[in-house]
């Protein structure tokens, strides 16, 4: 377990549903996958150590959770606008998603 944190430090976190747009291998990285998504008030992408764990033709209309307030990142040469979200099954990264559709942009209380 990580150590405990307050209220205050959590509600600093600005987690969304997010839209995927599209997804595409990363050219320079063989465990990374390139995001498009959709937050409802902008698109952004995110890279996500998801490659060879999920297929990128399966990933567009699909809704995950990101932390969009986390600071860019440079992922070998690619910028990442947020974290999406996913459980740790093993090695198995497992997606995390709302239990309904929901409009782009929805936050998670």
């Amino acid at each position: 377990m990580k150590p405990e944190i307050s209220y205050d430090d959590f509600t600093r976190l600005d987690l969304r549903v997010a839209t995927v747009l599209s997804a595409r291998e990363h050219p320079n990285a063989d465990k990374l996958l390139l995001l498009q998504v959709d937050l409802g008030d902008r698109q952004t992408q995110v890279v996500a150590g998801i490659r060879g764990h999920y297929e990128v033709d399966n990933l567009a209309g699909r809704q995950i959770i990101v932390l969009t307030n986390l600071e860019e990142a440079l992922l070998r040469g690619e910028e990442s606008n947020g974290m999406l979200l996913a459980a740790a099954d093993g090695d198995a990264p497992v997606l995390l998603k709302p239990d309904r559709e929901c409009p782009p942009g929805t936050p998670i209380k």
